[in-house]
């Protein structure tokens, strides 16, 4: 039986590496409970889990979503293959890119910010608007950024 992507080895490190980035940016756990995790799976699961949106996207030239937590999936309406991968910039709608790309270098510049709110849009281009997100840098093991992720749990439909 093939493992769910959070659940492989790359999952698992990734759901570690947005984990421990959340406690170094904010200096408090993303989940409550999750703080230096003992059971690696169990944080993974626990993360894809949760009722807060975490996404996380590399810090390539058009960055791509790496991760995706099931309450982002399904708040945007799409499972993980169709998800991670695409260009992180299209959770928004195109006049909204540039402020959300704002944000993003503001975040990249000071490790973290929080309070972001903006609008994005679903996969059928319904539109809603997130508040109180927080965004933050991700290192990978040499601690150099390797992306950012960024988690919400409040949002609500626009007409």
């Amino acid at each position: 039986m093939l493992e769910p992507p959070w659940l492989t080895a790359e999952g698992l490190a990734m759901a570690e590496r947005i984990l421990a980035g959340h406690l170094a940016a904010f200096g408090r756990p993303l989940l409550a409970g999750v703080v230096s995790p003992r059971d690696r799976r169990q944080a993974a699961q626990e993360l894809f889990g949760a009722s807060r949106q975490v996404l996380a996207h590399d810090d390539g030239s058009d960055p791509r979503l790496i991760y995706v937590n099931g309450a982002a999936l399904q708040l945007w309406g799409f499972d993980w293959a169709a998800m991670v991968g695409r260009p992180s910039r299209l959770t928004a709608e195109p006049q909204e890119r540039a402020s959300r790309a704002q944000a993003l270098a503001r975040a990249r510049e000071l490790t973290a910010i929080s309070n972001y709110s903006g609008v994005r849009v679903d996969r059928d281009g319904r539109r809603f608007q997130i508040d109180r997100a927080r965004v933050w840098s991700l290192l990978d093991r040499d601690g150099h950024p390797c992306g950012q992720a960024a988690s919400f749990a409040h949002w609500w439909w626009l007409s």
